[in-house]
């Protein structure tokens, strides 16, 4: 009996379930192994395609996507261009989605709510650590680009489509911003998928619901005759990064967007945090 007493005594929540613990745990699912591998994979990829592929003649008119073998920051641009709208969903929703819905799966959540870990705590690591992996993510990307990158067509000035050029230093400043702003963008797409995966125990549901739901922002979005209803979609904003890479740097679009983002996370984090406060844990 005093055994069970003094460690009653010595249990403090904050030392159940540490963020190294739950981050060790995750990193060594074989989807985040599986995530890393493709992310790391993509730029490899886009090198092949620009090496083999033939420029097409668009009537004098220039894109990002034309200036992408100019140097490694245009490279590693493009990169994040091709995979803002749906690639890089796919690792946020994957994270923050099937975190918790997981643990219900291989019914351990009752055993780690009787451990015991509070849920608030319980729902706050694996919530850090979801959004970690990622930031993880999105900084991956750029990084193999911009190395891969460089080594294919030399270290050099980001070229602007619309004229002019950004030198190194500030471009690589320039896509420090823009990870940033894709990552808050995207915090829309990880707070729908932590929200549902506290709400069932299929993990599947919770991460095809958020990037289901990101994909119906993205179609309502090209309906032009929403007019000003479409400032209130994330996805209306999603490519205000673009913004970011010009001569002359434009903020506004961006911290509307960000604004949004985070108004619309905040609520569903909110919801999730309640109704697993509530939640019958049976498995």
């Amino acid at each position: 009996m005093s055994t069970l007493t003094e460690v009653a005594s010595g249990y403090q929540t904050r030392h159940t379930l540490p963020l190294r613990v739950e981050l060790v745990r995750q990193l060594k699912r074989r989807r985040t192994l599986v995530m890393g591998a493709i992310l790391t994979l993509l730029p490899f990829v886009l090198l092949i395609a620009f090496a083999i592929g033939t420029p097409h003649d668009r009537g004098g008119q220039i894109t990002l996507m034309d200036t992408a073998t100019a140097s490694g920051a245009n490279f590693a641009a493009v990169n994040l261009f091709v995979s803002v709208g749906f690639l890089l969903v796919i690792p946020v929703a994957l994270f923050c989605g099937d975190t918790v819905a997981s643990e219900a799966g291989w019914s351990s959540l009752r055993y780690l709510l009787a451990a015991p870990v509070p849920r608030a705590r319980l729902l706050w690591s694996k919530l850090v650590v979801a959004l970690g992996l990622s930031l993880a993510a999105m900084v991956l990307l750029p990084v193999v680009a911009l190395a891969v990158g460089t080594a294919a067509y030399g270290w050099g000035p980001l070229q602007i489509p619309t004229g002019g050029a950004l030198d190194t230093g500030t471009a690589v400043q320039r896509l420090v911003v823009t990870v940033a702003y894709v990552f808050v963008s995207q915090l829309v797409t990880a707070g729908l998928a932590f929200w549902l995966s506290t709400k069932t125990d299929a993990p599947l549901g919770a991460v095809g619901g958020a990037v289901g739901l990101t994909i119906v922002g993205n179609v309502l979005d090209a309906v032009t005759a929403l007019g000003h209803w479409r400032d209130f979609l994330p996805a209306h904003w999603q490519f205000a990064w673009a913004d970011a890479v010009q001569p002359h740097a434009e903020w506004s679009g961006m911290i509307q967007g960000s604004a949004i983002s985070v108004t619309y996370a905040l609520v569903l984090f909110a919801l999730a945090f309640r109704g697993f406060a509530r939640k019958d844990v049976v498995s």
